[in-house]
């Protein structure tokens, strides 16, 4: 079986003054390729500090995150610079768009480390933008899209260097019921379409019916998992 991600026996301790907290405590599971996953919990159980393991922005304690296959936590600060922005994407519950250039230069904006033609860069935001439904939105700024609209540009940007892994914190927490639901089909749709593993942080009941994977964090640890669409 292809294992996009492998979290094996992972622990993070912090230190707050001079007492030692346990953020997380050997969690483990595996998310196959092309998996629509949720990461729940209460607050301060460890979500976060499991999304920044997964997003490779800090690293275990003990334990390791496998990616791909490949172990994150011994790179050093340029090879994971260079690893996050190959292999993964990043979906913010603000959207974190460029307020004063337009949608199609917002999702290019993750090339521009790349040495390509900017031809090139546009044919690719554009590709992307029109598969998610905003052809006739290209060149509008984001104050000048729906809060739905923008959040199909931030993930069309998360989406442009052909990742593996998109990693999306809560991403319809500033959305209404009707723009987050669209945005939970675009993610199962993504999933199917191009074999992209989403990993999401939510406190929605409904939403995590609709995953593959649901992964249940309480005090650092893993509690529960549960697979309402994952196949076979």
């Amino acid at each position: 079986m292809e294992y996009s991600v492998q979290a094996k026996n992972v622990s993070k301790k912090y230190f707050s003054g001079s007492v030692e907290v346990d953020a997380l405590i050997n969690v483990s599971f595996s998310l196959k390729k092309g998996e629509f996953a949720a990461i729940v919990g209460p607050s301060g159980s460890g979500k976060s500090t499991l999304m920044h393991l997964l997003g490779t922005i800090d690293k275990p304690t003990s334990g390791e995150v496998y990616i791909d296959g490949i172990a994150t936590s011994n790179m050093n600060e340029n090879q994971l610079a260079d690893f996050r922005n190959k292999k993964l994407g990043f979906v913010f519950q603000a959207f974190n768009l460029v307020n004063g250039i337009n949608a199609e230069m917002n999702v290019a904006l993750p090339l521009m480390v790349d040495p390509m033609p900017d031809y090139e860069r546009k044919e690719r935001a554009d590709a992307l933008l029109n598969d998610l439904g905003l052809g006739n939105r290209i060149m509008l700024k984001p104050m000048q899209l729906s809060g739905g609209q923008q959040q199909r540009v931030a993930i069309a940007r998360a989406l442009v260097n052909n990742p593996s892994l998109v990693l999306a914190d809560e991403p319809t927490g500033n959305l209404d019921s009707k723009a987050g639901d669209e945005v939970v089909a675009l993610f199962r749709s993504i999933c199917k379409k191009h074999g992209v593993t989403i990993v999401m942080v939510t406190h929605n009941p409904d939403i995590t019916r609709r995953c593959d994977h649901v992964i249940h964090i309480m005090d650092g640890r893993m509690v529960k998992e549960e697979f309402p669409h994952r196949d076979a």
